[in-house]
């Protein structure tokens, strides 16, 4: 039988032959992180840039935690843009749809919905040493960036833990970051796994309509009045007449927050915050053994402070169970906690929060072959957050040590959109072809982490927490004021970084 080599047609020939796009400065997620550093960027006359989006809207995590209850836990007016004020918040602590509907207006009005390319999943990085270029793998086939700004987020992830017998579940399931809208809870028997922020929310959101809701606790958290309140319209009406009133309303939150980050690197001083978490519970909760189970063994602020004004009383209601023994396994017909018991339920919701050991992507991001999460192991590092030495050209918006305890991580994404800016400006200005931090600059930036960590409330409030690694070292939150991390990424420092030369002419991308 003869063989016979077929010709590629005319259309594949022609695919073979079309250029891989590419972009001066590629921005993977449209969350808070993705448009403060794409506003940046272009205010600095930085126009040749990409957002790439997994989904099909921007968002990021006020997109897909849409469950009931979802609100933030910092005050809205300062809770956004520095440089999109919204005169339009309703609620003191604005609610999921408005922080959404926030997000995707600064996109339209910032202009980046011409820069915006949705359904496009990134798969895999790759940097070219000859080229001085990103390679990246997307849904939409191959592209290339100079630069790459991993706006992804620590919370983009939902992490469901692998409990014994969880793919025999006959019931609904489902995690709390991808609610399951589809689902009535109405006179449903509810299990609750986990008590972490998303379910201090939808746990009295929902617990009306349920007609039996069991609540999983590992851990009891410290949880503090919210004091959300509505604002009222001639406010609202001030904010949009006269502006500054807002912002001085932006500045007086954030000085009263600010100061707070003192007490959480002294925890003596964590007695008054303690104190009033405690009168809180009281209050909230008339059972004395269920009090007993609601009340933390360790310093207030070791593990993130929960905010709510009705969380602990719907824990206290006739048709809720607070369970503390712990899950063995699942069944078919429900949750079976370590005494042996097992409860009965029509749906599994979990509450058990996001994969932050390994920030996304990092595990795909290359370079010689090493991942930048191989090249981490346990403890990650970087300098000042968006950067890490041996990776060129990419840049963490949620990097290691930029989290917050005590105030507004959207003040920290502004901070390190300057810092991105700083960068890629002087490269372009001085004409060289990428940058990292010296390996010396970040292991002194780690040292100061650790420094001013030590003896705070993070690290010796006597718990473990997902600001820890393994061995017990700090490697989300940032320590110190967000006046000092402002003051370090003001400025892009040349002499604490290794600049690359432009590759020769004619090198093919």
């Amino acid at each position: 039988m003869m063989s016979m080599t077929m010709k590629p047609s005319r259309n594949a020939a022609e695919a073979t032959r079309t250029p891989v796009p590419h972009n001066h400065v590629a921005i993977v997620g449209s969350g808070f992180g993705g448009i403060a550093a794409a506003v940046r960027l272009r205010r600095d006359g930085v126009s040749d840039i990409v957002l790439l989006e997994r989904a099909d809207e921007v968002g990021g995590v006020w997109r897909d935690n849409d469950y009931p209850g979802a609100a933030v836990d910092v005050q809205s007016n300062l809770y956004s843009f520095s440089f999109a004020p919204n005169p339009h918040w309703r609620n003191t602590f604005a609610k999921q749809p408005e922080l959404f509907d926030y997000l995707v207006n600064v996109a339209d009005t910032q202009g980046l919905r011409e820069h915006l390319l949705t359904n496009c999943e990134v798969q895999q990085l790759d940097w070219d040493q000859v080229a001085k270029l990103w390679r990246l793998e997307t849904a939409h086939g191959p592209r290339t960036a100079t630069h790459v700004v991993l706006a992804t987020g620590v919370l983009a992830d939902p992490l469901t833990p692998n409990l014994p017998g969880v793919d025999i579940f006959g019931g609904v399931s489902f995690h709390s970051a991808r609610w399951n809208h589809g689902f009535d809870v109405r006179g449903k028997r509810i299990a609750v796994v986990g008590t972490g922020p998303s379910a201090v929310q939808f746990v009295p959101a929902i617990q009306p309509d349920v007609a039996h809701m069991t609540v999983f606790q590992r851990t009891p958290a410290w949880v503090t009045p919210r004091h959300d309140r509505e604002i009222p319209a001639l406010r609202r009406k001030l904010y949009q007449r006269f502006p500054k009133f807002q912002i001085l309303e932006r500045l007086r939150v954030y000085l009263q927050r600010e100061w707070k980050v003192l007490a959480f690197r002294n925890p003596a001083l964590m007695a008054l915050p303690e104190r009033e978490a405690r009168h809180h519970l009281a209050a909230q909760v008339g059972d004395p053994e269920l009090r007993a189970k609601l009340l933390p063994d360790f310093r207030f602020g070791c593990k993130r402070v929960l905010i709510s004004d009705e969380y602990l009383r719907a824990l206290d209601q006739p048709n809720v169970e607070l369970e503390t023994d712990g899950i063995q396994a699942i069944t078919a017909t429900g949750v079976l906690d370590r005494t042996g018991r097992e409860h009965a339920v029509d749906a599994i919701i979990y509450g058990t929060g996001f994969r932050t050991s390994k920030l996304p992507l990092t595990d795909r991001t290359f370079v010689d072959g090493v991942s930048m999460a191989d090249a981490w192991g346990n403890s990650p590092t970087a300098y000042l957050g968006p950067s890490v030495a041996g990776f060129p050209n990419i840049y963490l918006m949620h990097g290691p040590n930029i989290g917050l305890g005590h105030t507004s991580v959207i003040h920290m994404f502004e901070s390190q959109a300057n810092y991105i800016a700083g960068a890629i400006g002087y490269l372009a200005a001085n004409e060289l072809a990428a940058v990292e931090p010296t390996t010396t600059a970040q292991r002194e930036f780690v040292a100061d982490v650790e420094r001013l960590g030590e003896g705070t409330v993070w690290t010796s409030g006597g718990c473990t927490s997902w600001y820890l690694n393994e061995e017990g070292r700090n490697t989300n939150i940032w320590p110190g004021s967000t006046i000092d991390f402002r003051r370090r990424t003001q400025r892009f420092d040349p002499a604490k970084h290794l600049l690359h030369a432009r590759v020769p002419a004619g090198v093919a991308r």
